[in-house]
Parts: C-alpha cells; sequence; structure tokens
C-alpha cells in the first residue's frame, strides 16, 4: 500500500523560508519519480517541482525557480522542498505525489498523493 506523508507547512511571513518533507512508504522509492504540487483556494493544482529517480534531473515551475529546491534521500524513502523568499502567492497546500516517469507527472496525473500539507505566507 502506497503511502505519501507531508510535513513541514505552516505559517511564515514574506521573505522566509520553509522545508517541506514527504514520506514514502510502500513501494521501491528509488524507481520512482518524485514530485509536489500545490493548490490555492479557486486555482487549479499546480505542478511546483519534480525530480527524477537519482536525483539528477529536476523540474520546476516557472513561479519557483531560484527559490525553491526539490531533493531526495533514496536510503531515507524522503523527498524534501526547501522553499526560501516565500510570497503570499505561494500560500496553498502542498501535495507530495509520485508515479514511474516524468509524462504522468507534468500531466498532473501521478497515481499516488499524499493528504497534503498547508503552507500560508503572512504579507
Amino acid at each position: 500500500q502506497v503511502q505519501l506523508v507531508e510535513s513541514g507547512g505552516g505559517l511564515v511571513q514574506a521573505g522566509g523560508s520553509l522545508r517541506l518533507s514527504c514520506a514514502a512508504s510502500g513501494f521501491t522509492f528509488s524507481r520512482y519519480v518524485m514530485s509536489w504540487f500545490r493548490q490555492a483556494p479557486g486555482k487549479e493544482r499546480e505542478l511546483v517541482a519534480a525530480i527524477n529517480w537519482g536525483g539528477s534531473t529536476t523540474n520546476y515551475a516557472d513561479s519557483v525557480k531560484g527559490r525553491f529546491t526539490i531533493s531526495r534521500a533514496n536510503a531515507k524513502n524522503t523527498i524534501y522542498l526547501q522553499m526560501d523568499s516565500l510570497k503570499p502567492e505561494d500560500t496553498a497546500v502542498y501535495y507530495c505525489a509520485t508515479d514511474l516517469t516524468f509524462v504522468q507527472v507534468q500531466a498532473r496525473s501521478p497515481r499516488y498523493w499524499g493528504q497534503g500539507t498547508q503552507v500560508t505566507v503572512s504579507s
């Protein structure tokens, strides 16, 4: 049974930082593309960042490039999202998601999702 459990969300002032974590279980973690999505109220779910199996390839939404960093620790079955220089428009529920290839992730339709963690950035 695939499980993805996010943590690290919270309330932060604009310009601050947060680090999200996603602990995975129930599948061969090192074979899967891992990703972070977010969804703000009234908006569509957005792909924020994705990382390949070994961590050598990453993709970012234009809105977060240079501010967010995705990484993974295969020995710990965990991925991270380091979020710096946060802006009020980054406020959203952040989801960890996974599938075997980038195709499903970039189509915003990975098979497995976490329950989400709230990130709120105050101005």
